[in-house]
């Protein structure tokens, strides 16, 4: 009978209490979910998932005048080269970045089926191409001119940027949201324009919260809508770096033959499907919880156009629509939390709030 092999190594006793070990295990854990996927940079508003994409596509010469590649091809550059993580949810990050309803400055330029306001997913990434934006463009401009900091990648074989050049505000222009470990950060997109003329009233002076409402006058969301806050509370969500906006749809009232009229919707709220809207408002209708409300028509082409026809002609559409605010999601609250990534002169990792 053949003698047991010994093992050639001497086996560790550990003597430490279970909840320290659980401790400094969670510890290591949500520090690697805060830093490392869940919020942005402040330098230039992006998780490395969104860094790396650029990048690859960067490397792979996709410009914006240029022809696009596939899809697979980006991702398996991705995931090889820089994110060692599922293909599917490097793919669904960056069909987010090319989707312009829910970026307000796309940085990735899809051709294909990338998904719609519907809700419906976007094609398999073996169907649809990518290349990058002009915005993009302007993210990863002086890369190559020892402007940002190189690191080895994940197996020491290449190296990738820290972080991205950023000749665009895409933090506040862009916005960002993500969930980490005893932290998250919901920050909505605004127009840069207003972020440019704050930036050199900044440079120029310091800039009140009053004086910068003034300037940034709230959020400018893709998709449109009506920011129905007061200015008040504006003024305190960017002294506090948190604070909620409310959003309505945009409508127009369109007159018909014989004294009709009919309600038209031309924008809707951020983060809001129009197919399960419009399904929510006629199950209200068939069950006579909207008695104002006779019908509703989905008319979108490319723009949006949900026409709502009213039970009466006798029905204000002001009354109308306050009832549809009230029970729909044609008006809803945008939660901003403006937390991000920091650093010191250290090179200290830390988060903040603030504008």
């Amino acid at each position: 009978m053949a003698k047991k092999k010994e093992p050639d190594f001497e086996p560790q006793i550990i003597d430490q209490q279970m909840g320290e070990i659980l401790s400094t295990r969670y510890l290591s854990y949500a520090l690697s979910t805060i830093m490392d996927r869940a919020l942005p940079d402040v330098r230039d508003g992006m998780k490395p998932v969104h860094r790396r994409l650029l990048y690859a596509m960067y490397q792979l010469n996709l410009k914006p005048e240029g022809a696009p590649k596939k899809s697979a091809r980006v991702v398996g550059d991705v995931i090889g080269k820089y994110h060692p993580h599922g293909d599917s949810s490097v793919y669904d990050a960056m069909v987010r970045l090319a989707q312009d309803f829910a970026v307000r400055y796309p940085l990735v330029d899809g051709q294909g089926n990338f998904g719609n306001i519907d809700g419906d997913n976007a094609a398999a990434m073996r169907y649809t191409e990518a290349k990058l934006t002009a915005v993009a463009q302007l993210m990863l401009k002086g890369i190559d001119e020892n402007a940002v900091d190189f690191r080895p990648t994940y197996d020491g074989s290449e190296d990738e940027p820290v972080v991205l050049p950023g000749a665009f505000p895409n933090l506040l222009a862009n916005g960002a949201s993500g969930i980490a470990v005893g932290m998250a950060t919901n920050i909505p997109p605004f127009n840069v324009s207003e972020i440019c003329d704050a930036a050199l009233a900044m440079l120029e002076d310091d800039v009140s919260p009053k004086k910068l409402a003034s300037l940034i006058k709230g959020p400018d969301f893709p998709t449109g809508g009506l920011l129905v806050e007061p200015k008040e509370n504006i003024v305190k969500a960017y002294e506090e770096g948190k604070g909620s906006f409310r959003l309505r749809a945009k409508w127009e009232r369109e007159e018909g033959k014989r004294g009709t009229y009919q309600i038209v919707v031309t924008e809707i709220p951020y983060q809001v499907q129009k197919s399960r809207l419009i399904e929510k408002i006629a199950d209200l209708i068939v069950s006579k919880k909207l008695p104002l409300l006779d019908d509703i028509r989905d008319e979108s082409a490319e723009d949006i156009r949900i026409v709502l026809v009213p039970r009466s002609q006798n029905v204000e559409a002001e009354l109308l629509m306050e009832a549809l605010f009230r029970a729909t999601d044609l008006e809803t609250r945008f939660n901003m939390n403006l937390n991000v990534l920091g650093y010191s002169d250290t090179g200290a990792c830390a988060t903040g709030y603030g504008p």
